[in-house]
């Protein structure tokens, strides 16, 4: 049975379809599966919703077995270079989770 791990990605815009966040997560599942795992949740950040994604995730995180977490880009957690490694820090401090990405830095 392969290890299950977390998928984390932030939709910016209305414009932003379901296909494109569909693509996303087909994406996300394959890079999982290559890399041994099985893909369980994907937590979405999006504006029209109120809850953040990310302190979801975290609390998951906290309180699951689950302790890889796999991303499109580190863009998806910050625009800035220095925010994206604060974002990082705090996840591996807080939960020991290991941060897995698919792209490098979106420009």
């Amino acid at each position: 049975m392969r290890p299950e791990i977390y998928g984390y990605m932030r939709v910016m815009g209305i414009e932003e379809t379901d296909d494109e966040s569909e693509r996303v997560k087909r994406e996300l599942t394959a890079y999982a599966q290559r890399e041994g795992f099985a893909l369980d949740q994907v937590f979405t950040e999006n504006i029209r919703c109120s809850e953040s994604a990310f302190s979801v995730m975290l609390d998951a995180l906290k309180h699951h077995e689950v302790k890889d977490i796999i991303v499109p880009s580190l863009w998806h957690f910050a625009r800035l270079p220095g925010l994206q490694d604060a974002m990082r820090q705090h996840i591996e401090q807080e939960t020991g989770a290991r941060i897995w990405v698919v792209q490098g830095r979106r420009a």
